[in-house]
C-alpha cells in the first residue's frame, strides 16, 4: 500500500461512501493512555475479555465532534481507542476471549502465532471465539479488526479505532516508558476541494490539542513505545533533544538493536502498521513538541471542525489552549521542569537578520515565501526571493543572535530543526518556553530576536513553524550548517540538495499534486564533480506529504556512497558503511553521504515520488497522474 493520502483509491470504496460525525448513540469512547494492561494473570497466563462496541469517539475532547464508530473494550468496561493494553512478560501464555457483538463477521489480527498482519481469525456475527498466542519474544506488538472478510485488506471507516497495543516485556521486566498508538478517521469527498469530507489523526485516542501533556524533569530518562495503526507513513520528529532509536517492528516481528546497531536522530519515519522504541534524556527544560513532520498532519485539514477543507470557525473555542499556532492533529506536548539554575552564555553573539518575504502568485494563484538575509544585495532586491533560503553557516559553540523580521501578510515562526537550543528559542508560538515566558509568532511588520549556541557540528535545516502548510511548501525553509571551530564550510566539496515543493497541494487525495523542487528548481542544472575529490553530499527533505526517492546512478545502475550522518548525528560505524546511492526518506529528514568519483563520465541524479511497485495497477482517472521524476546531469571531469 502506498503511504499517502493521495492513494485512497487504493482504500475500499467504503471510504468514499462513508457516514461522516454523527451525534448519535449512547456509549462514549475514552482515550486509553495505555498505562494499565487488561486481563487476569494467573499461573504464567493472562486472559482477556474482550467485546466490540459502537460507540462515539471526541477525539478533540468533551466538547469537540463526535464520530459514530466501533472499539474495543474489555467485558463489562467501557470501550476505549486504543482498545485494552495487553501487556506481558515473554513466556506469558495469552489467552482472549473475543465477542463480536456486530451483525456481520469480524476479521481479526494479531492474536496468532505468526503475529500482526501475518495472520488472522474470523469471528462469526454474534459470536465468541477463543484465541491465544504464547508471548516468546519482547516487543512491541499489535492487534486490530474489520468487519469484513474481504481478502484484500483495508479498514472501512467505522472500523478504524478497533486496534490495541500488545507489549512483551523481557523476562526481568522493561525500564519505565510509555506506549503511544497513532490511528486516524476520515470521509473521502470527490467534490470537496480538499479531496476530504472531515479528517483526524489522533495519538492514543486524542487529537492536539487535546492530547495528553508529557511531563518529565530535567535529567529524566525518556523511553517511548510508538505504534503506527494508520494507512501512511509518518516521519516523526521530536523538537529540542535527539533520541536513541532502540527497536523497529512490523507487528510479526521486533528487531530490539544491540548498542552497535543504534543510532540516533530528531526524525524518523514509522511506516503503516510498524512499531519503533526510541529513547532520549530530558536535558533541558521548557516545553517542547514531538509530532508528524508532514505538514498536512498536523494543519487545519486534521481538524474536525473543517469540513470539505473549510475550517468552521463558530467550533474554535474547544480548541483554545492552541490559538496561537492552530497546530492539529499528531502532535504531543512535552514539560520538562528545571532542576537548578539554567547556565548562560556570556559571550557576544553573533548577530544575523532573517527577512520573511512573501510574492503574490508565484505557484499559479498561491504566493510565494522566501527567507532573505540581512545586508545582502538580496535585501536590497524587492524582488529577491531565494528558495531554499540563505545557507545560515554556523560555528559549534559559538552564539547567535537570530532577529527573524517579518515583512509578510501572514504570521511567522521558525524552528531551528535538529539544534539543541533552550526551548524558547525553538519556534513553536505559544508553547516555546515555560510558564508564562511564551514565544510569540512574529506578526506582519513586526520582528523578534531568538538566541541560541549550537553544540555540535553537522547538516541541519530552519523552517516555518507557522501555517507549516502553505508557508513551507511556498518556500520558507533553508539550510543550517554548523561546522567546527575554525573550519570553513566549502560550497565547491559540500553539495547542499534540498528538497521541496513548488506551492501547496491543495487537494492532497485526488491532486493536482505539486512537483518537486531541488534547490528551489524543478529542472536544476547539470552538477560538475572532479574525479579524486571527496564530496560531501547534505540531503535536506522539506517535499509535500509523501516519501521522496533520491539516487546517484551510472547509467542503470547507482553508485556506491558512503553514508555519514543521519539528521546531524554521525552514524555508528556499523551504518557508516558504503552503500548504493539510493535514499528513501521523508519531510524533516538529513542525511549525509561521502562519494569520491574515480573515472571521469557521466552520471545522472535522479529524484521524484516513490512510485507504486511494478506490476501495480493504475489509480482511477479520478486521480491526477504523479510528479514526475526529474534527472540532472552530472559531469565528471
Amino acid at each position: 500500500m502506498h503511504r499517502s493520502l493521495r492513494y485512497a483509491a487504493l482504500l475500499p470504496l467504503a471510504f468514499f461512501t462513508a457516514r461522516a460525525v454523527t451525534p448519535r448513540g449512547p456509549l462514549s469512547i475514552s482515550p486509553n493512555d495505555n498505562r494499565h494492561s487488561a486481563g487476569t494473570l494467573d499461573n504464567g497466563v493472562l486472559t482477556v475479555r474482550l467485546e466490540t462496541r459502537t460507540g462515539l469517539w471526541r477525539p478533540e475532547g468533551e466538547n469537540g465532534r463526535a464520530i459514530e464508530l466501533g472499539a474495543f473494550a474489555e467485558e463489562g468496561k467501557a470501550p476505549s481507542t486504543p482498545g485494552p493494553l495487553i501487556r506481558v512478560r515473554a513466556g506469558t501464555e495469552v489467552h482472549v476471549r473475543l465477542h463480536n457483538a456486530y451483525d456481520r463477521a469480524l476479521t481479526v489480527f494479531g492474536f496468532g502465532k505468526t503475529r500482526g498482519l501475518s495472520d488472522s481469525v474470523i469471528v462469526a456475527p454474534n459470536a465468541t471465539a477463543d484465541l491465544s498466542f504464547k508471548a516468546t519474544a519482547p516487543g512491541t506488538f499489535f492487534y486490530l479488526a474489520k468487519r469484513s472478510t474481504d481478502p484484500l485488506f483495508g479498514l472501512l471507516g467505522e472500523d478504524l479505532q478497533l486496534n490495541g497495543a500488545i507489549v512483551v516485556d523481557p523476562p526481568g521486566g522493561s525500564l519505565p516508558d510509555r506506549v503511544f498508538v497513532m490511528s486516524w478517521w476520515k470521509t473521502i469527498d470527490t467534490t470537496s476541494p480538499s479531496g476530504l469530507g472531515r479528517l483526524t489523526m489522533a495519538i492514543n485516542g486524542l487529537s492536539w490539542p487535546h492530547t495528553e501533556r508529557l511531563d518529565y524533569t530535567q535529567g529524566d530518562s525518556v523511553h517511548w513505545r510508538v505504534i503506527n495503526l494508520s494507512e501512511l507513513d509518518h516521519p516523526m520528529h521530536l523538537h529540542g533533544f535527539y533520541f536513541r532509536l532502540d527497536a523497529k517492528g512490523d507487528g510479526v516481528t521486533d528487531s530490539l538493536y544491540t548498542s552497535e546497531q543504534r543510532r540516533m536522530g530528531v526524525t524518523e519515519t514509522i511506516n503503516p502498521f510498524a512499531t519503533m522504541a526510541i529513547s532520549w534524556r530530558a536535558e533541558r527544560p521548557g516545553n517542547w513538541i514531538y509530532h508528524c513532520h508532514y505538514a498536512t498532519h498536523i494543519s487545519g485539514l486534521a481538524a474536525l471542525d473543517t469540513d470539505k477543507g473549510m475550517l468552521d470557525e463558530s467550533m474554535l473555542e474547544h480548541h483554545a489552549s492552541d490559538r496561537p499556532h492552530q497546530m492539529y492533529g499528531l502532535v504531543l506536548g512535552i514539560r520538562v521542569a528545571p532542576r537548578g539554575p539554567l547556565a548562560r552564555s556570556t559571550e557576544q553573539p553573533r548577530a544575523i537578520r532573517l527577512l520573511v518575504r512573501e510574492k503574490p502568485r508565484v505557484y499559479g494563484d498561491q504566493p510565494g515565501f522566501s527567507f532573505v538575509m540581512g545586508g545582502t544585495p538580496d535585501e536590497a532586491s524587492p524582488d529577491a526571493m531565494p528558495v531554499p533560503g540563505p545557507a545560515l553557516i554556523l560555528e559549534r559553540g559559538k552564539p547567535v543572535a537570530i532577529k527573524i523580521v517579518n515583512r509578510s501578510t501572514d504570521r511567522a515562526a521558525v524552528h531551528w530543526h535538529g539544534i539543541e537550543l533552550e526551548s524558547y528559542p525553538d519556534g513553536v508560538p505559544g508553547w516555546s518556553g515555560a510558564g508564562s515566558n511564551l514565544l510569540p509568532s512574529v506578526g506582519p511588520g513586526d520582528s523578534l530576536t531568538v538566541r541560541f549556541t549550537p553544540p555540535r557540528a553537522g547538516s541541519f535545516m530552519y523552517h516555518s513553524h507557522f501555517n507549516e502548510a502553505h508557508q513551507i511548501s511556498t518556500g520558507l525553509y533553508g539550510p543550517l550548517i554548523v561546522v567546527e571551530p575554525g573550519e570553513r564550510f566549502d560550497p565547491a566539496s559540500d553539495k547542499l540538495l534540498f528538497f521541496g515543493t513548488a506551492g501547496f497541494g491543495a487537494n492532497p487525495v485526488f491532486g493536482p499534486y505539486p512537483v518537486y523542487l531541488m534547490n528551489g528548481k524543478a529542472q536544476p542544472e547539470a552538477m560538475n564533480l572532479r574525479v579524486g575529490t571527496r564530496y560531501r553530499f547534505r540531503l535536506l527533505n522539506l517535499a509535500g506529504d509523501t516519501p521522496l526517492v533520491v539516487s546517484l546512478n551510472s547509467g542503470t545502475a547507482p553508485v556506491m556512497w558512503r553514508a555519514v550522518a543521519k539528521d546531524g548525528y554521525p552514524l555508528p560505524p556499523s551504518q557508516a558503511t558504503s552503500r548504493p546511492a539510493t535514499l528513501l526518506f521523508d519531510p524533516g529528514e538529513v542525511y549525509d553521504f561521502e562519494y569520491t568519483p574515480e573515472t571521469a563520465g557521466d552520471l545522472t541524479l535522479k529524484f521524484g515520488p516513490d512510485q507504486p511497485p511494478p506490476g501495480s495497477p493504475p489509480p482511477p482517472p479520478i486521480f491526477a497522474p504523479l510528479p514526475p521524476v526529474v534527472t540532472v546531469q552530472v559531469h565528471v571531469r
